[in-house]
């Protein structure tokens, strides 16, 4: 068994109707925005891309195998939550976050202002100090779904040690 194992992740989601009233969820925090992204859960982008990214490196799948869009049960869940049942999952096979890089891919919101917010949401469930978690966002120039505006999209790379 190899002692370091990398992930990658990626998850996209369309931005709902400014009707729905949904709270934009980015790495498990609230952050203004005039609409919420659309999804089964509460639809964090980053978040999923991130738990991609440490089921793929475990070997473990993907998040639609474990919290399905359709159960009934992960409806409006917090990804928060479902992460922190995939760190019982890694580290009950005896894995540890060693580091984790999440990019969020959009023209709006931006991050500089509640990254420092996100990464001391999530590194305590990661079980790292927020200096080994990296938070940010690029653009695609206006081109494409999220050069739009049309949703988001979010990509995540982790590194896993064997404990």
């Amino acid at each position: 068994m190899t002692a370091l194992r990398v992930g990658q992740g990626f998850d996209v989601h369309r931005f709902a109707a400014p009707e729905d009233g949904r709270p934009l969820m980015l790495m498990g925090c609230a952050i203004p925005h005039d609409r919420g992204l659309a999804g089964h859960s509460d639809a964090d982008v980053m978040l999923h891309a991130l738990m991609d990214a440490l089921l793929g490196a475990a070997g473990l799948g993907d998040i639609g195998q474990h919290f399905p869009d359709t159960d009934a049960a992960f409806k409006g869940a917090d990804s928060a939550r479902l992460l922190e049942r995939v760190m019982v999952d890694l580290r009950t096979r005896g894995w540890q976050v060693v580091n984790a890089d999440v990019c969020l891919v959009g023209e709006r919101p931006k991050v500089g202002p509640y990254r420092q917010l996100m990464r001391d949401r999530i590194a305590p469930l990661l079980g790292l100090d927020p200096e080994a978690l990296n938070v940010k966002a690029t653009t695609t120039e206006k081109l494409g779904f999220t050069g739009r505006g049309e949703g988001l999209a979010a990509q995540a790379v982790v590194l896993l040690q064997r404990v």
